[in-house]
């Protein structure tokens, strides 16, 4: 069990050539599930085209580093630019992100197969929907790697089913997202994004906090979350080596002796999110402000951890609530 390193409410396409149909499901999903509906297959190929060529992760998360002597690329190494990650929650249209596509199969002049086989080339996950004689189809398309998931309209547990495919779909579509990263990041300071342990405190932490996006943040390292309130939290995740930095830069840069106490006995992690995220002046007297009771989480390492409540003001923005897109977007929910 891993985690995404950034992930946020999306939209479900539906395709359906009956718009009594599609304006139902929509009622049935709710503001759980965004979505728009089409009963035009062009249209909607045109929407999924211009939706989810946009999507993803940021192009200039990767870079060529530089020699800081001679201040040329080295080709052979690379820059992980994490703050990239988080830049993502500014993107004004990131709810608009199509990461699963729902399609009947049974549809006048393109059939749902052949739907999926024009949008094949794109990142959404994709369901189909099918009748009962049309279940073999289905399986041929999923062997095919056409869709990820089959659904019976008439089965009878049909919509739990599909929001429980559509739930694991979406996680699956930012785990996408992720993977070409996971092996930079085990090899920076944030290797807590692959320990299963630290999965299930965001999951605990989100559940408790009704978390609806999280984003990679770089210093000091962990996630920053949101609620569909866009209130922010910081998650901060220090390792031993890392707070063992902490206490060597706050030692070197004339800490007072009440904080590198609390430091070296791991009784707080801080949040100097200024900067690079290390103790610095300017925090000589307020330090107590900058950080809190320390909490442990055992996976493959031990971890100290500890939630901040976030200022918005002090965060470098706008971010737009999921709650007032679900306002501006009425249709979506």
């Amino acid at each position: 069990m891993t985690l995404p390193i950034y992930q946020h409410p999306t939209m479900t396409v539906l395709v359906d050539d009956s718009p009594s149909f599609l304006h139902s499901l929509r009622y049935q999903l709710g503001p759980s599930f965004p979505s728009i509906g089409f009963s035009d297959t062009s249209a909607a190929i045109a929407w999924l085209r211009e939706h989810g060529a946009t999507a993803g992760a940021p192009a200039g998360l990767l870079s060529p580093s530089v020699d800081t002597y001679t201040l040329s690329p080295q080709p052979y190494n690379i820059a992980l630019h994490v703050e990239e990650v988080c830049a993502i929650r500014r993107r004004a249209q990131r709810f608009m992100t199509p990461s699963v596509l729902v399609v009947d199969y049974s549809m006048p002049g393109m059939d749902g197969i052949e739907f999926c086989e024009a949008v094949h080339d794109l990142p959404c996950r994709k369901i189909l929907l099918t009748g009962v004689a049309d279940e073999r189809i289905a399986i041929e398309a999923f062997n095919r790697g056409l869709i990820d998931r089959y659904v019976r309209k008439s089965d009878v547990h049909a919509l739990d089913r599909l929001e429980a495919d559509l739930t694991e779909l979406q996680e699956g579509y930012f785990q996408s997202q992720s993977a070409a990263l996971r092996m930079l990041l085990s090899l920076h300071d944030f290797s807590f994004v692959n320990d299963p342990a630290i999965c299930g405190l965001v999951r605990e932490l989100g559940a408790r906090h009704k978390i609806v996006e999280h984003y990679l943040y770089k210093a000091p390292p962990g996630f920053l979350m949101y609620d569909r309130d866009a209130r922010p939290w910081l998650l901060a995740v220090e390792t031993e080596q890392s707070m063992n930095a902490q206490f060597e830069i706050a030692l070197d840069g004339g800490a007072p002796a009440s904080l590198l106490e609390a430091l070296e006995q791991r009784r707080v992690v801080p949040n100097f999110s200024d900067g690079d995220g290390m103790y610095s002046l300017v925090r000589h007297k307020e330090w107590h402000r900058f950080t809190a009771p320390a909490q442990t989480c055992h996976g493959r390492e031990l971890y100290y951890w500890a939630m901040f409540a976030l200022d918005p003001e002090l965060l470098e923005g706008p971010v737009e609530s999921f709650a007032a897109f679900l306002r501006r977007h009425p249709g979506s929910a």
